[in-house]
């Protein structure tokens, strides 16, 4: 499994700065459709402006609150920065690298991690900036096929976090050749499986839940099916063909939720380590299972690894180190 060491940080620095932010006046505007979101009050990105040879500033803006992303333990959700980070993955691949919209952005890893300090919540909304180098750059005819992104967070010039993530770029007609016959998107609105309970994971109302009891015989502790509820109007904002890497996410979070038991009490995620290795298609079962990594973490810290699993594959794996809340 192609897990990051977690004493290996691939993100960049996590030194503090003091550095001033982009001064507003030279950012530009971030168009909706560069974002792949049809709702544009779910768009976070705010502005963007060139750095320099690859490298770019994005700026953003997090609601005080957030129908699916709320608050933590009095924090700002951390998936809220994973959403930044998705959506500057085509911002950047659209507005920096001509990549034609109807091109298909896949992500291959992905790790994230804040520093808790930093997120807590204050009166109205929090800006926030990410300066993002571009390496490891591959074209195909002549168009941007793949890159990574080097990234350090900041708010209000005080470091919030770091990623480092790849992904993909594919045209129409590749994408076609890669999909096959499962290349058109879901028209499937059947009722998703019924909610793991929301306490277990760390979410307050059933329907934000993404993870489902799996039936019995087959039960065992610590194993769920993903739920996928294709009406869910955050992580299906759009038509897609397959689970959306969100949708990933978000189950590992809540996964890692379920098990946390070891630390007790309210916990926080700090940092995400994921791998993208198949499509998670809707027409089959995807078993998410978790398991707790009970050393080589610091007091007061829990690792847990989380698998999803679909027709005998590993799609995705993830591992999720959480704090209390305290800390």
């Amino acid at each position: 499994m192609p897990f990051v060491s977690h004493a290996q940080n691939t993100a960049p620095s996590a030194a503090r700065t003091t550095a001033r932010t982009t001064p507003t006046a030279q950012l530009r505007p971030v168009p909706q459709e560069y974002v792949h979101k049809l709702d544009a009050a779910e768009v976070l990105l705010t502005g963007w402006a060139p750095a320099g040879e690859d490298r770019v500033t994005v700026t953003a803006r997090w609601p005080r609150g957030h129908a699916f992303y709320a608050p933590v333990t009095g924090r700002h959700d951390p998936m809220l920065l994973a959403e930044t980070l998705r959506q500057s993955i085509p911002l950047i691949s659209h507005a920096l690298y001509d990549v034609p919209l109807g091109h298909h952005l896949i992500w291959q890893h992905f790790t994230f991690e804040v520093a808790p300090g930093a997120m807590f919540l204050d009166v109205g909304p929090m800006d926030v900036e990410l300066r993002i180098a571009c390496g490891d750059i591959a074209r195909r005819g002549g168009r941007l096929a793949a890159l990574t992104m080097d990234i350090e967070i900041l708010r209000d010039g005080r470091h919030l976090g770091t990623a480092h993530t790849r992904f993909s770029s594919h045209a129409p007609a590749i994408y076609r050749r890669l999909r096959g016959d499962r290349c058109t998107p879901s028209g499937d609105t059947t009722p998703a499986g019924p909610p793991a309970p929301p306490a277990l994971v760390a979410r307050a109302h059933a329907k934000d839940v993404v993870l489902s009891p799996t039936p019995l015989p087959l039960s065992l502790p610590h194993q769920w099916q993903l739920r996928v509820d294709q009406t869910h109007p955050i992580l299906f904002d759009h038509p897609v063909d397959h689970a959306p890497g969100m949708l990933l996410l978000e189950a590992a979070r809540q996964a890692a939720h379920a098990v946390q038991d070891p630390l007790g009490g309210a916990v926080f995620p700090i940092r995400f380590e994921s791998a993208f290795f198949r499509y998670v298609e809707f027409d089959a079962p995807c078993v998410i299972t978790a398991h707790v990594e009970p050393s080589a973490y610091p007091e007061g810290h829990l690792g847990v690894s989380v698998t999803a699993l679909q027709e005998d594959n590993e799609a995705f794996s993830c591992r999720v180190t959480l704090a209390r809340a305290t800390q």
